[in-house]
């Protein structure tokens, strides 16, 4: 019997997906758990398994189409089956994802644009857009109050001025660009000089953000606008840190293993702090605080198109180079677009890590449903005190982010405390 291949739901709140490209052609043999197509969530791009052995058939959806969840897009016909006739189905436009999301931000139906190619491309949107801007209403022109009073000043006609406001509207930028000087002067005044100093003859830029960043401002607002935020921050000295690094990065090399970074030797100590004080590796879910059996540190990667956090699960259970390991292929895959589901679920803690770009402290927000964030700043020398004297010693400071309705300043304050015990004295791992 035929297998229906649907749009899966790959997150809690996702309500359509991008399909990106099959994998298989139709009318290939496929077999299950097969990499079949590739789709594109509000994190990254994840290859969907085929969810039975068989020839891909029946294919409705192209690369390029918004599909909703549970949506049939193809079938899986067993050996020797026919597939079932299709219905006549209306002429279809298909677009690249880009072209989807700008047509989606103008409220535009794709069915409107013509395209120059087999698919509808970004340009082809844009193109629709400068040939449809809003006419003048009533004859007059449409232009922005302070355009109007600067081409009446230079006695210009702003109907016969090229607009680059919102849908074609003359901006005071247009009039200036069009007239250097009013008429009839030979010489700017100083009124003039004033003006053009103050206005741009060059329109904003607008970005259209990506599917990934939209979802990013919308988590990160209900994150900072629901969450009772509270920071706890901690000065710890780094020296030994430091020499762990340099004895795990010797004998790392020595084994042909992966770079040991401190992020990796962060990530075991933030585990073993976290295995003694399970409060933090909590969440509040339904007026209740669940805490997580397992401890899954996210780590947070700055990516083109947004911020995606990869998961190393049961980051407690692991030596340091199969941290590194780990920390390496998940950060590939994430900058590569490429992170499948497991690899971005059931995170329990978060970890980031600006100390690299240069970055002294910060806070970070929470990433729900976790009930803690801890933000790691660069490693510098500082003038602090040792013994009553002056000393120079490499510095690092830590900014624990929590859920007050998780975590109060106590075990916050305890949490951070037997983390920073570890930092500057790594040896009590063995305890």
């Amino acid at each position: 019997m035929a297998k229906v291949v649907i749009m899966p739901a790959l997150g809690m709140a996702q309500e359509t997906g991008t399909l990106l490209q099959w994998l298989k052609a139709p009318g290939a043999a496929v077999a299950k758990g097969e990499p079949l197509m590739e789709v594109e969530t509000d994190k990254a791009t994840v290859e969907v398994e085929a969810p039975a052995s068989g020839i891909l058939a029946n294919v409705t959806a192209q690369p390029g189409d918004v599909v909703p969840v549970g949506k049939p897009i193809a079938l899986i016909l067993a050996p020797g089956e026919v597939a079932p006739q299709a219905e006549p189905a209306p002429a279809r436009v298909t677009a690249t994802p880009v072209a989807a999301r700008v047509a989606a931000e103008h409220n535009l139906d794709l069915a409107q644009i013509k395209p120059q190619g087999g698919r509808v491309q970004k340009e082809d949107v844009l193109a629709y857009l400068a040939a449809h801007r809003q006419p003048p209403t009533n004859g007059r022109a449409l232009a922005s109050p302070k355009a109007r009073r600067l081409a009446q000043e230079r006695g210009l006609d702003l109907r016969e001025i090229m607009g680059s406001g919102p849908h074609g509207a003359v901006l005071a930028a247009d009039v200036l660009a069009a007239s250097p000087s009013p008429v009839g002067r030979g010489i700017r005044g100083e009124g003039e000089i004033r003006e053009i100093a103050r206005v741009s003859t060059t329109a904003p830029e607008t970005l259209a953000a990506s599917r990934m960043w939209r979802v990013m401002a919308e988590r990160v607002s209900q994150a900072w606008t629901t969450i009772p935020h509270f920071y706890l921050l901690r000065e710890v000295n780094a020296a030994r840190l430091i020499a762990w690094r340099d004895d795990a990065q010797k004998r790392a090399a020595q084994k042909g293993a992966g770079k040991i970074t401190y992020t990796d030797l962060l990530v075991k100590l933030v585990a073993a702090a976290l295995r003694r004080h399970p409060r933090l590796n909590a969440s509040w879910q339904n007026d209740a605080i669940v805490l997580n059996p397992d401890i899954n540190i996210g780590l947070a990667v700055a990516v083109d198109e947004g911020l995606v956090v990869p998961v190393i699960h049961r980051a407690d259970q692991l030596g340091l180079s199969q941290l590194a390991a780990r920390r390496i292929e998940v950060v590939a895959k994430a900058r590569a677009g490429k992170l499948p589901l497991a690899d971005i679920s059931g995170g329990t803690f978060t970890l980031s890590n600006l100390g690299m770009y240069g970055v002294d402290q910060f806070n970070a927000i929470v990433n729900p449903p976790q009930a803690a964030i801890l933000a790691v700043g660069r490693v510098a020398e500082r003038v602090v005190p040792l013994h009553g004297q002056p000393v120079v010693q490499p510095m690092m400071t830590l900014s624990l982010s929590c859920d007050h309705r998780v975590v109060d300043g106590a075990r916050g304050a305890q949490f951070l405390q037997t983390l920073a015990d570890l930092i500057e004295d790594p040896l009590r791992l063995l305890d």
